[in-house]
């Protein structure tokens, strides 16, 4: 049981409904787009909102006994420094839950509207938003203090007509939670139809299904990491072993001679 957890960057606090209040007693949501907390969905766990950026949580120190975060942190800006503010505001032995878009989401799309530009304008400009390499998300979290980390990886892939529904499926009913229009400052504001229209056969050819359809991939990295305690378990001294990995294939026959 938590008895007070945080949410990070929670939108409309989709995880609120899957949670209970026998595993969380009071959770507190977070996100920097205020619409988004004024319209969240209703959770039998007690909520408070608060508009906040990622980067800056204002909150104390040792804090919170958890915190999870769900497919919202691609789009914060300093990564690192939002892993170092979940760590601090978490109580010892408090653990991070996460989920966040992976480097291969929408790699077909990428890549076609990189062909195209390049063909038809003689360069390209990335019209989707940067993701993180899972080579690089261990590192991230190990430097904001966590330990006993676990990272794993899953794809998942959805069909569509073409090219022109992946984006009016990605500027429309997932603009909230996925954003993955390029936010980038400087980036380019628009595409010609021309450029479009190369694109849209291009994904088509090179990734296209037997079916006619073209596949839209989003990668999801998921991450547990903890904060320190004196309680956890941690790894023996080097060289403090008694039993040699090369004595695993008689390990039937040690077993039955400590039995004797």
């Amino acid at each position: 049981t938590f008895p007070l957890a945080l949410d990070v960057g929670s939108g409309r606090g989709y995880i609120a409904q899957h949670l209970t209040k026998e595993t969380v007693e009071k959770l507190v949501q977070v996100d920097i787009a205020e619409n988004a907390l004024k319209n969240a969905v209703e959770s039998e766990i007690p909520t408070v909102s608060v508009v906040a950026d990622e980067e800056s949580l204002p909150f104390k120190q040792d804090t919170f006994d958890l915190a999870v975060s769900s497919l919202s942190l691609h789009w914060v800006n300093d990564l690192p420094r939002a892993f170092r503010e979940i760590h601090q505001v978490l109580k010892p032995d408090g653990v991070f839950i996460g989920a966040m878009f992976g480097g291969d989401t929408l790699y077909e799309l990428r890549c076609s509207l990189q062909l195209a530009e390049l063909e038809r304008e003689g360069g390209f400009s990335p019209h989707v938003s940067p993701f993180t390499a899972v080579s690089d998300l261990g590192h991230l979290l190990s430097r904001a203090g966590f330990n006993t980390l676990t990272v794993d990886t899953d794809e998942i892939q959805v069909n569509y007509p073409g090219l022109f529904e992946v984006m009016e499926d990605l500027q429309g009913k997932y603009i909230l939670c996925m954003g993955e229009s390029n936010c980038s400052w400087n980036r380019k504001p628009l595409l010609h139809r021309e450029t479009m229209l190369a694109a849209a056969a291009i994904y088509r050819e090179m990734y296209g299904n037997s079916d006619g359809s073209v596949p839209a991939t989003f990668q999801i990295y998921y991450m547990i990491g903890w904060k320190f305690h004196e309680s956890q378990a941690r790894p023996a001294q080097r060289g403090s072993a008694t039993v040699s990995f090369g004595d695993l294939a008689k390990i039937d026959g040690l077993l039955s001679r400590g039995k004797k």
